[in-house]
């Protein structure tokens, strides 16, 4: 399931010559916004269920370099999730459908009026229902990781 196409724009490559490491985050954040928005949360939903998601946490891995005007798809895969939160996979492939990056991360719905965390509206939840989900012992082999030196 693509989420999101794009392309690396001109102003995201750096001095190295490809798209710079915080561009990578932009396009995953681009991806969690076309996520709402396949999910019921786009402006009118918000409006309506006055309810969002936050990101509470993100892991990026950068596998391969992505240079100006390069096709990028974002696609995502649903890890786990509760009544409240959902922890997803997202990673983001070039026209040949080699691996650029991943994007671990968590989001916590949330009620806007509240501030504060709550149940994702039932409409909401019937559409992540529906979304890609890896079993538990399926998960993507770079999903899980820590950060570390090892030894």
């Amino acid at each position: 399931m693509v989420i999101l196409e794009s392309h690396v724009a001109p102003e995201w490559v750096d001095y190295n010559g490809h798209m710079n490491d915080a561009e990578y985050a932009r396009v995953f954040s681009l991806g969690v916004e076309a996520l709402m928005v396949h999910i019921g949360l786009d402006t009118a939903g918000r409006a309506r269920h006055g309810y969002t998601l936050y990101t509470l946490e993100t892991h990026l891995c950068y596998r391969r370099e992505a240079h100006e005007g390069q096709p990028l798809r974002v696609s995502p895969t649903l890890l786990d999730r509760d009544a409240k939160r959902l922890h997803v996979f997202f990673t983001l492939l070039d026209e040949a459908g080699n691996l650029l990056a991943t994007s671990e991360q968590m989001l916590m719905g949330m009620g806007q009026e509240s501030g504060r965390p709550a149940p994702f509206p039932a409409e909401v939840e019937a559409v992540i229902a529906t979304l890609p989900q890896a079993a538990p012992d399926a998960w993507p082999a770079l999903a899980g990781r820590t950060i570390g030196i090892r030894r």
